[in-house]
């Protein structure tokens, strides 16, 4: 039976996001990953193109709000990426384990050239597989969650 994370962050534009696609994409076979945003606003066109550069679908990815999980009973873990987030985050129905492990924010909110901007994206890609992935797959062993 497949484990449930949701990743949790400000916007779910990025971070979340990608974390969602990449646990789905390479822990696919033991965990479902869904992810939301405490403000949620509309998926970035550069996470979407770094996920596509990794080979991973994008078909499906939306920003959520975290509202949409509050319920949920079937949850096993919730990772915060953004410290707002940690901050911001609601209380569950049920109790549900969460961890935080801070991912910088790529977005640039002041103008960069498209390779600089794409870098950073590329950059939070990398810490999410050394990161949240390479935690994931430890939480699989005895004791984990």
């Amino acid at each position: 039976m497949k484990k449930k994370v949701l990743v949790l962050c400000t916007g779910n534009s990025c971070r979340s996001i990608m974390a969602e696609a990449m646990i789905n994409h390479y822990l696919g076979d033991r965990w479902e990953a869904c992810s939301a945003g405490v403000s949620p606003s509309l998926v970035h066109p550069r996470t979407i193109k770094v996920l596509h550069e990794m080979g991973i679908g994008t078909a499906e990815l939306r920003s959520k709000s975290v509202l949409e999980f509050l319920s949920r009973q079937d949850l096993d873990l919730v990772i915060t990426v953004c410290d707002n987030a940690r901050e911001q985050c609601p209380v569950f129905t049920r109790p549900v384990e969460q961890i935080h492990i801070g991912i910088p924010d790529p977005v640039s909110y002041v103008p960069a050239p498209d390779e600089d901007s794409l870098a950073g994206f590329r950059k939070a890609a990398e810490q999410i597989q050394s990161t949240i992935i390479e935690r994931l797959a430890q939480l699989e062993q005895p004791g984990g969650v």
